[in-house]
């Protein structure tokens, strides 16, 4: 309901009156006064000119509530005042536009704000502990300009890897053909007479163009781009069109880019569009600050990312996890452990299972930490820094732990990034006009961020059975984009490990073995560091060990171009045992692997030891293979 009182000497400008008794309330209208300038002037209501020239209203009043007096006499207080304070400056505009319109806010940030007043003495106290003093307010200029050139890294890093692979994963002569496939939906869109819809059914610049040389452009564009964005040109711009040809390349290379980290690195560069100063050239000392709410959304994923990878663990009920066990067989069976996740693997249980539980402590308890000051941030990132380093050390996941670490940056202010940066980068920055995101733009990606990512984990999750279908259908429509996404590895445990030795022959008799560059193959080749280069063919074997060939048709379409000698296939492996004239025949054998102890590492060498488990996949020749139907 709106104020209906008015003072008959109104101020020139908005005044914000407020208790000057209290530390809290000092600290906090200090803190607004910075955001918003000279827009608005402060006086405290134990002020002897504010006493004489306001008397319309009640002191008892003012101890409960700041009251802003507008110079057409209209005053207002609690939550309203603070928000027309910060609006009258150009300061979080949203909030104000959010109290006038949208339903039940305003009664709510009342609520709230007459819980905050109630209780200002203990607030105080949280406040003093968990909050930069107002002196020192925080500055994110660099942790942008630091986060933006580690983004550039990492899509660098995706698209030289990438590049390297694109010929044997989905190129012509490749596991599974991008023309192929483009070819059927083509067929398909034909059929159905879609026009631009196509692009939003599978989003990919292939639509275009699907040839290996189309390949080849969009990894060449993405490397470009990366070390455009690294060089601080056009960031926005940069931003946007790196996160659209990974997206499209994603779109089209199933199921090889279909990993957590290439759906983390999308939707991370997606926030980090809007997150990019609107410059040319990237400058520092000449931009204004990030969006205070696409910050937010960058801890928010964080948040996710972490609460996430405990949450499904815990909802598995595998009994590995809830009893502390996991780590017994982790290290030997994740996808490509190094030799350090050998050593590791030796530890004693009792070491293993406190390492989990104190896993659990940092995914479960520290995301929290993530909203309650800068102190707790600070908090948080150390722990997630350290179970990423941990993680990457005992085994290879890509890039995906260095894009998690990266996510720790907005948990971060220029305060306590600049002890690492030379002393002409320490000190304050101005905050200089000029083109930024505008709340109108912010506000809604905030909202719909939101919105969006609480309802994938719901609905993915399970945790509500039925769910409207108008919903359901909000879902399908962005799914598309993968772009809004829930997260967790390692949902239940793999007890042991299963692997996949290819093997060809010329007379079905003498089988020689296909070897692998990373995926363990060699008894006493030790386990490696690739990261954060990722071998895709290696990382599906792991997947395709676990399922049967029927689960994974693309192993069927690898077996035949190892049986054709495709040359981009043959360059995926370390070792192809008919480098001249491809084999006659097939076959796939299966065996379950384990790493040595020590003792047996002393005395052979090996690394792993062995026990034959079966076929995997029959003996199969070029004629098993039919030929392709005519499209």
């Amino acid at each position: 309901m709106p104020n209906p009182l008015r003072v008959a000497s109104p101020p020139p400008r908005p005044l914000l009156i407020f208790d000057g008794g209290c530390g809290f309330c000092r600290r906090w209208v200090a803190r607004w006064q910075r955001a918003v300038g000279d827009a608005v002037d402060y006086r405290p209501f134990q002020d002897d000119e504010v006493k004489s020239k306001y008397p319309e209203i009640p002191r008892a009043d003012l101890e409960k509530a700041i009251h802003l007096v507008s110079p057409d006499g209209s005053v207002c207080r609690g939550a309203e005042a603070a928000f027309r304070s910060l609006a009258a400056g150009g300061a979080e505009r949203w909030m104000l536009w959010a109290y006038a319109h949208l339903p039940g806010f305003a009664p709510v940030s009342e609520f709230l704000y007459g819980q905050v007043a109630s209780h200002r003495e203990f607030l105080s106290k949280l406040d003093r502990f968990f909050l930069v003093p107002v002196t020192d307010q925080p500055q994110q200029v660099w942790v942008r300009f630091a986060f933006l050139r580690g983004l550039a890294l990492i899509y660098l890093i995706a698209f030289v890897s990438l590049r390297e692979q694109v010929d044997g994963l989905i190129g012509s002569q490749g596991i599974v053909p991008a023309a192929v496939l483009m070819s059927r939906l083509q067929n398909a869109v034909t059929t159905q007479h879609i026009g631009l819809e196509r692009f939003h059914l599978v989003p990919t610049l292939a639509w275009f163009d699907s040839s290996d040389a189309a390949l080849h452009r969009q990894c060449d564009a993405g490397i470009t781009l990366s070390v455009l964005l690294l060089m601080g040109f056009a960031p926005a711009l940069t931003t946007f069109l790196l996160w659209l040809i990974y997206l499209s390349l994603s779109s089209i290379a199933s199921p090889f880019l279909n990993f957590q980290w290439d759906i983390l690195l999308l939707e991370t560069g997606f926030l980090a569009i809007f997150l990019a100063p609107l410059q040319w050239r990237e400058r520092p000392r000449s931009q204004p600050p990030p969006s205070r709410l696409v910050l937010w959304l960058l801890r928010w994923l964080i948040f996710r990312l972490m609460f996430e990878s405990a949450w499904v663990k815990l909802a598995s009920k595998d009994p590995m996890w809830s009893q502390f066990t996991a780590l017994r067989v982790h290290f030997e069976t994740q996808p490509l452990p190094t030799w350090i996740g050998w050593y590791a693997h030796q530890l004693p249980h009792a070491v293993q299972s406190v390492c989990v539980f104190l896993m659990f402590v940092i995914e479960l308890a520290f995301p929290f930490l993530v909203f309650a000051g800068r102190k707790p941030r600070f908090i948080a990132a150390a722990g997630f820094v350290l179970l990423q380093v941990v993680i990457l050390l005992t085994g290879n996941y890509t890039f995906f732990n260095w894009l998690t670490i990266l996510l720790c940056l907005p948990l971060l202010d220029d305060r306590a990034l600049q002890r690492f940066l030379p002393k002409r980068f320490r000190g304050p920055l101005p905050r200089p006009a000029g083109a930024r995101w505008h709340w109108a733009i912010t506000a809604p990606l905030t909202a719909g961020t939101l919105f969006l990512t609480v309802l994938v984990f719901v609905w993915r999750e399970s945790v509500v059975r039925d769910m409207p279908d108008s919903l359901v259908s909000v879902l399908v429509w962005t799914d598309p984009f993968r772009t809004f996404n829930n997260y967790g590895l390692f949902r239940t445990m793999t007890p042991t490990r299963p692997e996949i030795i290819v093997q060809g022959s010329n007379d079905g008799q003498t089988w020689q073995d296909y070897e692998f560059k990373y995926k363990p193959g060699d008894l006493k080749r030790p386990p490696a560091f690739v990261a954060p280069y990722q071998p895709r063919l290696d990382w599906q074997m792991w997947f395709a060990a676990l399922g049967s060939p029927q689960q994974n048709i693309w192993f069927l379409s690898f077996e035949k171009r190892l049986l054709e000698n495709s040359p981009s296939v043959t360059a995926l492996l370390a070792r192809n045992p008919f480098p001249q004239t491809p084999p006659k025949y097939i076959r796939s054998e299966l065996y379950e692997y384990h790493f040595t102890d020590p003792a047996t590492r002393r005395a052979t060498g090996d690394w792993w030891r062995r026990d034959y488990l079966g076929a995997y996949l029959s003996q199969l020749s070029l004629a098993n293979f039919t030929a392709p139907k005519p499209q």
